[in-house]
């Protein structure tokens, strides 16, 4: 039988949505990381806040060994979908249940992989510097240059939440052809080819990336894996940066095996100044923001808060990755 705790307090690594933070406050006393303070310097604060504290909300990459001093959580929140941040197996091995957010912020995700498709194919950032620089004869090249996405194949390498909706989006909205790679055959709707990877490659005029960082995937876009794109592909990854290996993506992008690239995470983030692709003509960069709109932060937040102060009270939220601590 659950303890109830009157007033717990609950840690959080970062802001989240005011009114999820709100609703927090209502219930809980709540703890901010001082999001001034340096790596190291909020790597402390964290462990001294987490010795009385009943609940931690993660936006960050944990320490590995947080979970191995002295702390009294009853539950750890993952604000997003992906794990990485925290280190799971730790808190399996103290039964400290571990959750995360997932699907709510699917939808952004998905409009940006579209949007990044949109900005490739009709190379917005090109023709904008064009226009400021007082090319307009740059339009004469717009047919030769650019084209639609009615038609094309996007191959997407996982399929989850994000996945499917950007699979719906692709063939109702723009009437593409959409194929999967995923270790879920099954469930994929009609419609989605399920397909190895290289054939997936070698079939997509876009590739998005959209499935988890495990053992399994990291480095697993290589220069293998490269070699049997379709000619004239554009990557777009919101996956993890680590899938992909940079300077075999790179190497892709200068012979034209790769035309083009999308890219919201990295391998190393922030991205380093001396990286390649920085300047690269053909590549959109943006830092780590595809499930970040207005609409998603809330809607993580506010789950993020629900399913935490659930777990404090012993409570076994359908969101709980690490259910087996509990067999």
């Amino acid at each position: 039988m659950s303890t109830s705790i009157p007033r717990p307090r609950v840690v959080l690594t970062d802001p989240i949505h005011p009114d999820a933070f709100n609703y927090l406050a209502g219930q809980a006393e709540v703890i901010l990381i001082d999001p001034q303070l340096s790596r190291e310097a909020a790597d402390i604060a964290l462990r001294a806040a987490i010795t009385t504290a009943q609940g931690l909300i993660v936006r960050r990459q944990l320490p590995p060994d947080i979970f191995d001093g002295p702390h009294d959580l009853r539950g750890v929140l993952r604000h997003g979908v992906g794990l990485d941040f925290i280190p799971v197996a730790s808190a399996t091995a103290q039964k400290l249940p571990v959750a995360n957010t997932p699907e709510v912020n699917a939808n952004a995700v998905a409009e940006y992989a579209i949007g990044g498709m949109l900005a490739a194919t009709r190379r917005f950032g090109a023709f904008d510097k064009h226009v400021r620089d007082g090319r307009w004869d740059a339009r004469r090249n717009a047919g030769e240059l650019t084209f639609e996405l009615r038609g094309r194949a996007v191959g997407v390498v996982g399929y989850g939440a994000i996945g499917k909706r950007i699979g719906e989006i692709a063939s109702l909205g723009f009437g593409m052809q959409v194929a999967a790679h995923t270790r879920t055959l099954s469930r994929l709707p009609p419609g989605v080819q399920g397909v190895d990877l290289q054939t997936l490659f070698s079939i997509s005029d876009f590739i998005v990336l959209a499935c988890p960082l495990t053992d399994a995937t990291r480095g697993m876009i290589n220069a293998g894996v490269f070699a049997h794109a379709k000619p004239g592909a554009t990557l777009i990854n919101v996956a993890r940066g680590p899938v992909v290996k940079e300077a075999d993506l790179a190497a892709a992008l200068e012979t034209g095996r790769i035309a083009a690239a999308v890219l919201d995470v990295f391998e190393v983030q922030p991205l380093p100044m001396a990286s390649p692709l920085r300047g690269h003509p053909r590549v959109i960069l943006t830092p780590h923001l595809a499930g970040t709109t207005q609409d998603a932060e809330r809607a993580m937040g506010m789950l993020a808060v629900q399913t935490q102060l659930s777990l404090i009270k012993g409570e076994r939220p359908a969101n709980i990755v690490n259910a087996g601590i509990y067999t």
